[in-house]
């Protein structure tokens, strides 16, 4: 595991992750992977957790508790931190699947009652036996009588100019003074040890006696101890199973909790491994870059090959790829949209990156790369990566090679991701149904790569643009180019102008989804205040039903009323009403926010919006540009088009007057929708005599026209117009 770690640049970032743990442990969790994402998303979510306790491996403290041997007190109150952490989780979580988990766990009351015999240091508690505190009595009491003695000989005038300081120091768990050569007339006591400046570490005579109390005393207590030890080694030994089901629930909790906390701090997120073998990163960042371009990809197929400039990220989205899927399968979090991506599950990655040839291999770099793919062919379900795969021979003898493994390798259920310079070869596989291609985008304009990828197309490696770059000079570059020839040159501008065109496609296509996204948006705001506004209206009239009910309610009263002035209250009650139910209703009208191109009005000139900066708009009026404020402007709809419109003429022709109506240029549906309008005006007005101008051209406005007429019930009669008024162009009608 550490060396696919190492390949993927992931070390760092699992030492950060296991700084959160409360101690080591395997990144692997047993158990359903379903069940631990749902418990991580619910710890998530919680605002604070209470810190986990640091505790020791207990795997050999369980094997000695089965063999019923006794437990260090460390290892004791490893035990007591574990029990009273899931203690605490059991007050803490009551709903849930964190609640389910830790309503199963049952601690039993002996082993909460030994809890208590300990303090949070770890020491037991001397109120839990009569001796401990006769034993601390007498520790008090002789560390007392130690600190008078020194103080006694630090004030001795005498002894001043042999003392080097006035410190008590301690030297292997002894009580000592510093002093000069020639102490010994006045001070009696033990050397117990010389420091750098050739002075002593003298423990005084008078100390000595205490020393022995103090030691007798401690060994009274240590004796008392291990009589604990072995009697809750016992109660513990009893209760194996539950504290080895407790100490692996912590592990488990632990593995949990120490996701959680390091996703939190470094804002990353958890996917869950699908069934399928697709990758999909949106917006993926490397854990080990800073500062890193995200990584958007689709990779459904079975091989993804990278081909591309040089220096333009192909190894790092190699790497990237399998450091995603590898994540996943541990559940670690990492920087990722979460909803938008989906990384598959696979059993074992296997990385093909660095050059196999040093001196202790004694092989040739080909030689250890045919060594690393003929491991793969004993395997299967793997995700694999290869960086420069026609390392280390002839490029076209490769090419070959590499198209058959390649295939044999893709029915054997691999995944790969490849990098490579070498056209050939993704020429070669660019057929095959299950390879998608990618490119390493270079900019022309600025001469450097953009760390961004074009799916479905060959990249250059551009070499000659990376050698002038670099420094090389031109000239050189000039004449390795016609070395190269010019066919390959040319073949190359083919590439780079397919590029250029996916790009552009790329771009376009991304405008107008981004115009579709706010057609959408507008659709749904527009639904919204429709329904909005409907419920308004109901709530309205149900209001307004309501007063105009009161109202015709008050008019019967004041019909059935005897008394006049009663008759009168009752109807200017209902006058009040009836008012009420012409309240004028105000419709909020949603604005809409100003933007160039906008046709507005400002006082009474109207302009075109040309730019805005904040709170002025730029407009342009009548010729003129100004200056406005963006608050003083009114949008107005852009003028219609001019839209053919009937002429309506009145003639009068002795006693009686014939309405004109002129169809010319309307469409036949248009023009019979004005007819209808005009034999509805005609009869209005009182007149009987119609004329129709409609043309004779094609003869289907014509026909329309009559058809109509035929279906008329106000219409008596019509025939063609006489030749001085029309002729066939035009219709009488009589109504």
């Amino acid at each position: 595991m550490q060396e696919i770690l190492t390949k993927l640049d992931l070390e760092e970032y699992v030492s950060s992750y296991e700084a959160f743990l409360a101690r080591e442990k395997p990144l692997f969790v047993e158990g359903d992977m379903h069940l631990h994402h749902k418990i991580i998303k619910e710890l998530f979510s919680k605002p604070s957790i209470k810190t986990i306790p640091k505790v020791i491996n207990l795997d050999r403290s369980l094997a000695l508790l089965q063999k019923r041997g006794v437990l260090k007190l460390d290892e004791i109150f490893s035990f007591v931190k574990i029990i009273l952490y899931f203690k605490s989780l059991k007050e803490e979580f009551k709903e849930g699947l964190l609640g389910e988990w830790m309503v199963k766990i049952e601690i039993p009351q002996n082993l909460l009652e030994i809890c208590s015999y300990f303090d949070k240091n770890g020491e037991l508690k001397d109120e839990i036996d009569e001796r401990f505190e006769q034993i601390s009595k007498s520790l008090r009491y002789i560390k007392e009588d130690m600190s008078q003695v020194i103080k006694r000989l630090m004030s001795n005038s005498k002894l001043h100019p042999y003392l080097v300081d006035r410190q008590i120091h301690y030297i292997n768990n002894q009580e000592a003074l510093l002093v000069r050569g020639g102490f010994n007339h006045l001070l009696k006591g033990i050397v117990v040890g010389r420091s750098s400046g050739g002075f002593f570490y003298v423990t005084p005579a008078t100390l000595s006696k205490l020393l022995e109390k103090q030691r007798e005393q401690i060994s009274k207590k240590e004796a008392l101890v291990y009589e604990y030890e072995r009697k809750i080694s016992t109660t513990f030994s009893k209760a194996f199973l539950f504290l080895k089901f407790i100490n692996k629930e912590f592990d488990r909790f632990d593995a949990y909790q120490a996701r959680v906390n390091f996703a939190k701090s470094k804002d990353m997120e958890f996917v869950l491994p699908s069934k399928t073998k697709q990758i999909k990163l949106a917006n993926f960042c490397h854990p080990a870059l800073n500062d890193p371009k995200p990584i958007n990809l689709d990779f459904k197929k079975q091989v993804l090959m990278i081909t591309g400039v040089n220096a333009g990220g192909k190894t790092m989205l190699l790497k990237s790829i399998l450091a995603s899927a590898y994540l996943a399968k541990y559940l670690l979090p990492m920087k990722i949209d979460a909803k938008k991506s989906k990384i598959g599950s696979f059993k074992e990655f296997y990385a093909i990156l660095d050059d196999p040839q040093n001196v202790k291999n004694d092989i040739s770099t080909f030689a250890g790369r045919m060594s690393q793919f003929a491991k793969l062919f004993s395997k299967r379900s793997l995700l694999v990566g290869v960086d420069e795969i026609e390392l280390g021979t002839d490029a076209d003898e490769a090419a070959s090679l590499f198209k058959v493994i390649i295939e044999k390798l893709i029915q054997r259920d691999m995944k790969i991701v490849i990098t490579t310079h070498h056209k050939r070869l993704a020429s070669l596989l660019a057929t095959n149904d299950e390879v998608e291609l990618s490119a390493a985008i270079y900019d022309e304009k600025n001469q450097r790569p953009t760390y961004g990828f074009l799916s479905g197309t060959i990249g250059k490696s551009y070499a000659f643009e990376t050698a002038l770059r670099y420094g090389i000079p031109r000239t050189l570059v000039s004449e390795a180019k016609e070395v190269y020839g010019e066919d390959k040159e040319k073949l190359n501008e083919l590439i780079q102008k397919n590029i250029d065109l996916e790009i552009k496609m790329r771009s376009e296509q991304k405008r107008l989804d981004e115009e579709l996204d706010r057609v959408n948006r507008l659709k749904i705001s527009l639904s919204e205040t429709k329904e909005r506004e409907l419920k308004e209206f109901e709530k309205l009239k149900r209001e307004l039903n309501q007063e105009y009910q009161k109202a015709i309610n008050e008019a019967k009263e004041a019909i059935k009323a005897k008394d006049q002035k009663e008759a009168h209250r009752h109807l200017n009650r209902a006058n009040e009403y009836k008012k009420a139910t012409h309240k004028p209703i105000k419709i909020e009208e949603q604005k809409v926010p100003l933007k160039v191109g906008d046709s507005v009005k400002y006082g009474s000139s109207r302009g075109t919006i040309k730019s805005i900066k904040k709170d002025i708009a730029f407009i342009e009026c009548d010729g003129m540009n100004l200056r406005v404020p963006l608050s003083g402007l009114k949008r107005v709809g852009k003028l219609p088009k001019k839209q053919p419109r009937a002429k309506i003429s009145v003639s009068k022709e002795g006693a009686n007057s014939t309405v004109v109506l002129d169809l010319h240029g309307l469409r036949a549906q248009e023009a019979i929708e004005r007819l209808d309008k005009f034999i509805s005006d005609a009869l209005i007005q009182g007149y009987d005599s119609l004329r129709i101008y409609h043309g004779i051209g094609t003869g289907k406005l014509a026909y329309a026209v009559r058809e109509f007429l035929k279906t008329h019930p106000s219409v008596v009669s019509f025939c063609d117009a006489p030749p001085n008024q029309g002729g066939f162009g035009a219709t009488i009608v009589e109504l």
